[in-house]
């Protein structure tokens, strides 16, 4: 392997942030998609028809690639460099939403999906490697810091972005909403400083096929119908691809499982995605669903989440963090999951929704902090899109399960499903994370 200049820009303190704001914007952008389409996908569903399995694949069309091809998306930026690798996936994003925009089927709406959720997963990666140069010390802990609230906050409120817009003008509007802000991202990308690592690692795409047929092939039943034989078969290939990673793979950087931190960071990120995202989904079928109401009172029913997680993240980063440290993810997890049982037992359910915003931003600040703070220069890239891959494959994964459990035997038994995957989060986190 070819050494390789690692390119560095001085930047005085204000640009330092504005670039920051650039990557959170992205970042943002990224999970809006993921979320906002959630209470427009029966709009969709209306206007182009389809089976009724469409509704799930909307969202995990553009989640599931999403997370196959974010470690290669990471592993890019460090060869090619991370300010051009962002922008290549932002140009490419724009382009796929656009095109989203204007499908006039099922079919060709799934593509573009699967093409958005590809160029995103090259977009994602560069964010921490990008932070990483671009500030240190205190400051990159403040820096770093802001990832969870933005991501939690996105995540929320693409509902009730979502439904605003289809109740306004069309669905079509909740993919033309991406144009726009990665137009600004890509003009406002030259704050942006190049850098890549410093030893030039090759892209693994064996380890990447392995990958991400593994997942695909564990994934896909939950989406359709359950098939074991595809899921052994998934499992079988992840196994193989362990075992590539160990002997001459270079998709990972195995210096991320030295110890137990890094592994525990991954499970926990995909039990609370899966909580997160799938119980967003079930929210929004069981109001157009169950109770009847318009996409937009569906997706202002939501808004106390978003608010809840906006004030407790504000809270967590500015001062319990600072002053009480990571355990606090453990406040999160309680309200969290008080909220989520309030939501079986009390109506109107605009309070449960707001206990479970606070306990959310309680969470996602810690946690993000603690996950990423050991993560040295040279497994930036690597961990980026580790990180990031199991955070939207536990998305696809909570989509999934979440909504079947709600359509087989209504909300009760998905809120239940939902807190027992929040205290194995819990549980993953105390077990060497925190």
């Amino acid at each position: 392997m070819g050494r390789q200049r690692r390119i560095l820009v001085p930047m005085d303190g204000s640009r330092r942030w504005a670039a920051l704001a650039v990557l959170l914007v992205a970042e943002a952008m990224n999970l809006l998609d993921t979320t906002i389409v959630q209470v427009a996908a029966p709009a969709v569903y209306a206007e182009l028809g389809g089976s009724a399995g469409t509704i799930s694949f909307y969202t995990a069309g553009y989640t599931l690639p999403f997370a196959l091809f974010l470690i290669t998306g990471g592993r890019l930026g460090d060869v090619i460099g991370r300010r051009r690798t962002f922008r290549l996936g932002v140009t490419g994003f724009v382009v796929a939403s656009a095109l989203c925009a204007a499908a006039t089927t099922p079919a060709f709406l799934l593509v573009f999906r699967v093409l958005q959720g590809t160029f995103a997963a090259l977009v994602i990666p560069q964010t921490i490697g990008l932070i990483r140069v671009l500030f240190d010390g205190p400051a990159r802990a403040r820096a770093l810091g802001t990832i969870g609230p933005v991501m939690g906050l996105a995540a929320v409120s693409g509902p009730v972005l979502g439904g605003l817009l289809t109740h306004a003008w069309s669905w079509r509007a909740v993919f033309l909403v991406n144009v726009p802000l990665g137009l600004a991202v890509l003009v406002a990308s030259g704050l942006l400083v190049e850098d890549r690592a410093a030893t030039r690692p090759r892209l693994d795409l064996t380890g990447t096929a392995l990958v991400a047929l593994g997942a695909g092939l564990v994934v896909y039943p939950l989406l359709t119908h359950w098939n074991g034989y595809l899921v052994a078969a998934g499992v079988v290939t992840l196994a193989v691809f362990v075992v590539h990673q160990r002997v001459r793979g270079n998709l990972i950087e195995r210096s991320l499982f030295r110890d137990g931190g890094f592994p525990a960071a991954l499970v926990t990120s995909l039990l609370f995605f899966a909580v997160m995202t799938g119980l967003t989904q079930v929210m929004v079928l069981w109001l157009q669903l169950t109770e009847n109401v318009d996409v937009r009172t569906a997706g202002l029913t939501l808004l106390p989440w978003s608010c809840g997680l906006a004030v407790s993240s504000l809270v967590a980063g500015q001062w319990l963090v600072p002053r009480y440290g990571t355990r606090i993810l453990y406040t999160g997890v309680g309200l969290l999951t008080v909220g989520v049982i309030g939501l079986i037992f009390l109506r109107p359910v605009l309070v449960p929704l707001g206990v479970a915003g606070l306990g959310t931003g309680l969470f996602t600040v810690p946690f993000f902090t603690a996950a990423l703070d050991r993560v040295r220069p040279a497994e930036t890239g690597s961990a980026s899109g580790l990180l990031n891959a199991v955070q939207q494959l536990g998305g696809t994964v909570g989509v999934s399960v979440l909504t079947a459990v709600f359509l087989a035997s209504g909300l009760t038994a998905a809120c239940w499903t939902a807190v027992a995957l929040v205290v194995a989060a819990g549980v993953a986190a105390a077990g060497r994370l925190a």
